[in-house]
């Protein structure tokens, strides 16, 4: 049951299930969980330890019931303990939705699913995964999704409910050292790669099949004609990092990958190009990043990018490695298509919606579900 305000109006009583959580969905949790507790809402994030540990929801005025990303009985039986009182649960990726309803058991409690991005799945593996999502998009009374196609997907799949629900970037949680100074951090990033004199591309997310990093490759083994020749980094850890890193010592390529970092936005702001060649995307957060720090993207054509980027990226075929190439090439001998696409990049994400328009849209879906418990 709902709490009472001070002036004895109820209060809102919300669980957020998260699973293993990519950075973007753990930093909208992190993000929304700060402004629903801000607005007299009350927030359990349900959680692994570890997340909890790097996001601190906490802090953020909210508390954390530790749920390893399990469908165990142990765990469900966690995860059923914190909903139990809760007036609305949402979860965030499609295992976490399935052991949210899984913990209702049926109970009239609404649940609202964001469906933040699509698994990659063959065979067999493909058609579980269908079910999945199937199951979910049925069990979710309200489901909310980043990118149009992904709204579509969960229409097809059973969706009584589906909504586009563009997700903010969310700020730095650390305001930048007034001292780190643009110049300086672009120098000393650079100093620390070794690219001193020669152009920086810079590719961001997990070392995993579908992120197109086989593409990346091949164009930078085109890029060895150019000169200077540009250094790829790669920031990323995953199980496609041992064959990557076998090819880039077999074919002398110039490219390093550089594991898991926690400086992303220096590494941007070091690069002359940023790239994703993914598969699929929803709303990515390197495009989001890249764009809002003023650095010229190239990306795939794919998914929810076109709608996210507009015209303020260059955009190829997936798996394009000519396309691919020739548009990093392009961009490296032009600095003043460079400085357009910056600007334009800029001009882009100011029209994207901000952390609060994120969180108010997010709170009418839960008036809708709740009422009359919600009276703010």
């Amino acid at each position: 049951m709902s709490s009472q305000s001070p002036q004895g109006q109820q209060r809102l009583r919300t669980v957020q299930v998260l699973g293993g959580g990519s950075a973007g969905s753990s930093a909208h949790v992190r993000s929304l969980t700060a402004g629903l507790a801000a607005r007299g809402v009350l927030v359990t994030v349900c959680a692994p330890r570890e997340l909890g540990r790097v996001h601190d929801f906490e802090a953020s005025g909210a508390g954390h019931v530790p749920v390893p990303r399990r469908g165990d009985p142990a765990s469900l039986a966690a995860l059923r303990g914190a909903c139990a009182d809760a007036d609305l649960v949402h979860a965030h990726g499609l295992h976490a939705a399935m052991r949210a309803a899984l913990a209702l058991g049926g109970r009239p409690t609404p649940l609202v699913v964001t469906w933040h991005t699509r698994a990659h799945a063959d065979g067999a593996r493909a058609h579980l995964l269908r079910l999945l999502e199937r199951r979910v998009s049925r069990a979710a009374n309200v489901l909310l999704a980043p990118s149009t196609d992904l709204v579509d997907r969960a229409r097809e799949r059973g969706a009584r409910d589906a909504r586009l629900a563009p997700v903010a970037l969310p700020g730095p949680r650390r305001p930048p050292d007034a001292g780190d100074e643009p110049d300086g951090v672009r120098h000393k990033v650079r100093a620390e790669l070794g690219t001193a004199g020669r152009p920086l591309v810079v590719a961001v997310g997990s070392l995993e099949r579908h992120r197109g990093y086989g593409t990346l490759l091949d164009a930078a083994r085109a890029w060895r004609g150019l000169e200077p020749v540009p250094l790829l980094v790669i920031a990323g850890e995953g199980t496609e990092r041992p064959a990557l890193q076998r090819r880039i010592d077999a074919e002398g390529l110039p490219v390093q990958l550089i594991g898991n970092r926690d400086d992303i936005a220096e590494l941007l702001a070091a690069a002359d190009v940023a790239v994703l060649p993914s598969r699929w995307e929803a709303r990515s957060v390197l495009a989001q990043e890249a764009l809002s720090g003023g650095v010229p993207l190239v990306a795939s054509e794919v998914g929810g990018i076109p709608e996210l980027v507009g015209d303020a990226a260059e955009l190829v075929p997936y798996g394009d490695t000519q396309a691919l190439a020739g548009a990093v090439a392009d961009l490296l001998a032009d600095p003043e298509r460079r400085e357009r696409l910056r600007l334009k990049g800029l001009e882009q994400a100011a029209r994207w919606p901000t952390e609060d328009e994120t969180v108010a849209q997010v709170l009418s879906v839960y008036d809708e579900l709740t009422q009359p418990l919600t009276a703010f």
